[in-house]
């Protein structure tokens, strides 16, 4: 049952936060339902959640666009990549992009914004594992990057995200990233998944992305 699965996962949370001398409303439960059905994210909602998030683009339009013309409050955040040409309909449709990760996205943003006149809050995706099949910039080209999308496209970032490479342990990928974000004054860091959240609380995460441990088992 989602409700109880919802449940079990913030206590972890809480129980994290406090272990780590943290308040456990320090950590935002970012709850991905992408693929799961509508009915799936109602029945979060019923039990208070309301910050979800999705893939892809197309999907969200459809999922969540009734919900926004019916007035129900939630934040959607995009942790999926962002294709240039998908830039309009993600400014309008999300909350949160966590998934800034290259030059060409940034100038794109930028201008959406400009056009647009909202502007949803940014995360740059850092490769934290160098991983040539997973989108991110390179640890070492962040300081540059973060000061291109503020100085050159005004771009209102406020943290980082990672997803570690599956076969390493997570903890030294989240301590890196910590320590990017220190050193450029970012105060939000999302990282952490069903299978690692609580070691991501541990180092600082303020969001964690946590899908089936809530929804149940993808098809």
């Amino acid at each position: 049952m989602i409700s109880v699965s919802l449940e079990a996962v913030r206590a972890r949370i809480a129980d994290a936060a406090r272990r780590s001398g943290r308040a456990p409303d320090s950590v935002t439960l970012v709850a991905v339902a992408k693929t799961y059905p509508t009915e799936d994210v109602e029945a979060a909602r019923a039990a208070g959640q309301r910050v979800f998030g999705e893939n892809r683009v197309q999907e969200a339009m459809a999922k969540y666009a009734p919900l926004r013309a019916a007035g129900v409050a939630f934040e959607l955040h995009l942790i999926g990549p962002l294709q240039s040409n998908k830039v309009r309909e993600a400014v309008a449709t999300f909350d949160v992009i966590q998934t800034l990760d290259r030059p060409k996205l940034a100038a794109a943003l930028a201008a959406e914004i400009a056009r647009s006149g909202r502007r949803p809050r940014l995360f740059v995706q850092v490769n934290t594992g160098a991983e040539p099949q997973k989108a991110g910039i390179a640890p070492e080209s962040v300081d540059a990057f973060l000061a291109e999308c503020r100085d050159v496209h005004r771009l209102p970032v406020e943290g980082l995200m990672c997803i570690p490479p599956a076969d390493e342990p997570a903890a030294p990928h989240f301590a890196l990233l910590r320590e990017i974000a220190r050193r450029n004054g970012l105060a939000c860091l999302s990282m952490g998944m069903s299978g690692d959240f609580e070691t991501a609380v541990a180092l600082g995460a303020t969001h964690v992305r946590v899908g089936s441990a809530i929804f149940g088992r993808r098809e």
